[in-house]
């Protein structure tokens, strides 16, 4: 089953990062499907946020995907190389949005393997939002695209972890939000070795 829509409408988008954490992430790509459940995100809390793109309600050609209605893609380029896959939440108008930052891989390794260059499985496969991405082969053509369609979707299998399970850290690489880059809006599954920068 994939998650419904209302998964994502709701404006705690703390909350909805933490729920992630378990949920299997799938693309199917010229009838290939390739996941895994998601054990990494960060959260973004839209106009407030500093370190979000949305910060100071700032719509760009970029950013225009985050105003919209949640339970889409938004996909971005990171210094010219690395894709990034994130997904809205809330409703238009409050761009919400949490990054994808690791999954433990399940289905389609092998696939993943070769879009990732490696030749031995190593945890780096999935580690990383840059990682996710090209492991699952999603790109900025993605943007947009709702998580209800056959290309991108994420689904609930019964996999759940308790709070002392999960980790609440600051996010990596926004040391220019100032004291918001100290708030620990990073979540991640305790132990779990895709994980990409776990604290020690």
């Amino acid at each position: 089953m994939k998650l419904p829509e209302s998964f994502y409408t709701h404006d705690d988008v703390l909350s909805i990062s933490k729920q992630l954490l378990g949920k299997y992430l799938f693309t199917c790509i010229d009838g290939i499907t390739t996941g895994g459940y998601i054990v990494e995100t960060e959260a973004y809390n839209g106009i407030i946020d500093r370190a979000a793109h949305s910060f100071g309600n700032k719509i760009t050609p970029r950013t225009k995907t985050m105003f919209m209605h949640g339970g889409i893609a938004y996909v971005y380029l990171c210094y010219g190389i690395h894709e990034m896959f994130n997904i809205v939440t809330s409703v238009e108008g409050d761009p919400r949005a949490i990054l994808i930052r690791a999954i433990n891989p399940t289905e389609g390794i092998d696939v993943m393997m070769h879009r990732r260059n490696m030749t031995v499985m190593k945890p780096n496969i999935t580690s990383g939002p840059g990682s996710v991405a090209k492991a699952l082969g999603i790109s900025r053509k993605m943007n947009a695209e709702s998580l209800q369609s056959d290309v991108l979707w994420l689904e609930d299998r019964g996999i759940g972890f308790s709070d002392n399970e999960i980790a609440a850290v600051p996010r990596v690489g926004v040391d220019y939000a100032g004291e918001d880059a100290l708030l620990p809006y990073r979540f991640y599954v305790k132990g779990n070795k895709y994980v990409s920068r776990p604290v020690k």
